[in-house]
């Protein structure tokens, strides 16, 4: 059976879950079930620690895991791999600290940076050249300066109020630019291939739909500059031979804007069907 971690709490959670649901594999019922069995599919679920899960795959006790970038680096475990960026979870890392006081990384040299991902950090530090004294901390960072525990933080960004609340302002550059990744271990096990290829089929499900529409066929090239689909859109024979009929993959994002642009070229009786999964 394949071993798959999976995060059993915090942001990456909820999301994880319902994408290996989506891809057809057995969820558990309670959420305090830490091992699941899915005999059909050949799966075994082990609920984890999200920090815990590069290390469980990285020395090969589990075959493959779901957990965030920033969590690999920061692990700094050799064996894990990333092998898929599952395209949730996104976050950006930065340095922060009191306004006016640091303008780049290397103003960093010989300070007390705090951080929940010392790793992480102590390796993008070690690439600049820079020293620094560490603090690690389980999270709330921000606090940090303010209480005298350290001179600078890097944490999570989103929009920067937090940071921002806690008087401190976002300098240098970006860390990292982390989201939720499917990593393996050192041996590819049998039935990650299986995984990869639905969990892919969840992420194009999610990211298009099917457009359906009626159109003259003389405006075909025409309406193909507008939505071009993945590979070509099919065109069918109507019984009107001077129309076709038209079916098309269309990314979700903006679809309304195309369904205008098709109407305004000619296209009639135009439909968007969601997409509940895919093998492309």
């Amino acid at each position: 059976m394949l071993r798959i971690a999976v995060p059993n709490k915090g942001s990456l959670a909820e999301t994880a879950s319902d994408m290996l649901q989506e891809a057809g594999y057995v969820g558990r019922r309670d959420p305090k079930d830490l091992h699941v069995i899915d005999p059909q599919n050949e799966v075994e679920f082990f609920y984890l620690r999200p920090k815990d899960i590069a290390t469980y795959v990285g020395s090969g006790a589990l075959d493959v895991g779901i957990t965030g970038r920033d969590l690999l680096l920061d692990a700094r475990m050799p064996g894990a791999r990333e092998i898929e960026s599952l395209g949730f979870g996104g976050s950006t890392f930065r340095f922060a600290g009191p306004p006016g006081r640091f303008s780049t990384v290397g103003d960093l040299e010989g300070q007390r940076v705090a951080t929940a991902y010392p790793g992480l950090v102590d390796a993008f530090l070690d690439e600049h050249g820079v020293a620094v004294d560490l603090v690690p901390l389980d999270g709330a960072v921000e606090s940090a300066v303010r209480l005298g525990v350290a001179d600078a933080v890097a944490d999570v960004v989103s929009t920067g109020t937090t940071l921002k609340q806690a008087g401190l302002e976002i300098f240098g550059p970006v860390l990292l630019e982390s989201e939720a990744v499917l990593i393996a271990a050192p041996t590819e096990a049998d039935g990650t291939d299986t995984l990869l290829r639905r969990l892919r089929g969840v992420m194009v499900a999610r990211r298009y739909v099917l457009i359906d529409y009626d159109l003259p066929a003389h405006l075909v090239d025409e309406a193909v500059k507008v939505a071009p689909g993945i590979e070509s859109p099919t065109i069918s024979p109507l019984r009107d031979p001077e129309w076709v009929a038209v079916r098309v993959m269309s990314p979700r994002k903006g679809v309304n804007q195309v369904m205008d642009a098709l109407y305004k070229i000619g296209a009639r009786a135009i439909l968007v069907t969601a997409i509940h999964n895919a093998r492309l």
